[in-house]
């Protein structure tokens, strides 16, 4: 097995693209918890408590996608060799590696996936001071569901080129992988058609998750699947639509890893374990239909956004940072 292109340190944000990007915003910032940050014609950015500079970008489409799922490394230095072992392998980078000219700064690169999904890695990007919390309010983007066609490709794609790890499988189903001490940050769906499952939002304990819940019913938003505690990850979860009807999690209490000391096990798919808690039953028809979302060839396909790379203030410099 080749060397992973970089070692991923956490999932910064994710970007997506949407229909309804004045009305996500709304929902996302006055409703969900998070703080808008910077807002443009067709996008807005958004934080958590945490002091990533934003976790979600919105950004305008006719239908519903994946922008990009950045991810955070340590240094430049990183930036330019994934560049370098990305060129190794014959993977094109579709822009980069350079000074971000984006809201957020930082200097990365973007490739993308075997299933056209836009990866970003990026290091030095703007911290903020950590806003205190309310008792409602998510700290950032903890994980991501992607709905696949191929899940052991996809995990073979994630584990070898990025360097992630598997933590568990739920049968042949779901696969979830980490990048940190977190049981995942990324997790993989067996599915029809490439898409986005939901993107899942870190509350910082069960009481915060408990009146976050509570916060969206008194806006008259009520869950889609839960509250519950899952089996893999031993997370709770309650899951939402938002405007553009892409799935939405409140989530605590992850279970960490001690990589001496992990075994990934295989989960059987019953209800007593989607749930150990009980309480919310198994998800329903309405559940899965949101969860699988529309097909999604990517944010490169169709060319709409084939100039990513003017995303980058300056031509890439020699990788000999």
């Amino acid at each position: 097995m080749s060397q992973p292109i970089a070692h991923i340190r956490t999932l910064r944000s994710v970007e997506l693209r949407v229909p309804t990007v004045g009305d996500s915003t709304d929902f996302y910032e006055n409703v969900w918890g998070l703080q808008v940050v910077e807002r443009d014609t067709g996008a807005a950015w958004l934080r958590g408590t945490g002091q990533q500079h934003h976790v979600l970008q919105l950004s305008d489409a006719e239908r519903n996608g994946l922008g990009r799922i950045a991810f955070a490394v340590a240094t430049p230095r990183e930036v330019d060799e994934a560049a370098r072992r990305l060129e190794q392998r014959g993977m094109p980078v579709v822009a980069g590696p350079g000074p971000l000219d984006q809201v957020g700064g930082g200097y990365g690169l973007r490739f993308v996936d075997p299933e056209g999904r836009l990866i970003e890695l990026s290091a030095d990007t703007l911290a903020v001071t950590e806003r205190r919390a309310d008792d409602t309010a998510p700290v950032g983007v903890t994980h991501v569901v992607l709905n696949t066609v191929d899940i052991d490709a996809a995990v073979a794609f994630y584990t070898d080129v990025l360097g992630m790890r598997v933590s568990d499988w739920s049968e042949h189903q779901m696969a979830f992988l980490r990048c940190n001490s977190d049981h995942h940050s990324i997790a993989f769906n067996q599915a029809q058609w490439t898409s986005v499952n939901h993107v899942a939002y870190q509350m910082p304990t069960v009481d915060h998750f408990m009146r976050g819940i509570g916060r969206l019913r008194h806006h008259g938003i009520t869950p889609l699947w839960g509250p519950g505690r899952h089996g893999p990850g031993d997370n709770t979860f309650s899951y939402f639509a938002d405007p553009a009807g892409l799935v939405c999690e409140y989530t605590s209490g992850i279970a960490q890893v001690d990589e001496d000391a992990w075994l990934c096990r295989v989960w059987r798919r019953v209800p007593e374990l989607s749930d150990t808690w009980g309480t919310a039953g198994p998800p329903s028809k309405d559940v899965r239909t949101h969860m699988a979302g529309i097909p999604d060839p990517g944010p490169l396909a169709d060319g709409r956004q084939a100039a990513d790379a003017d995303s980058f203030a300056a031509p890439a410099p020699e990788p000999a940072r």
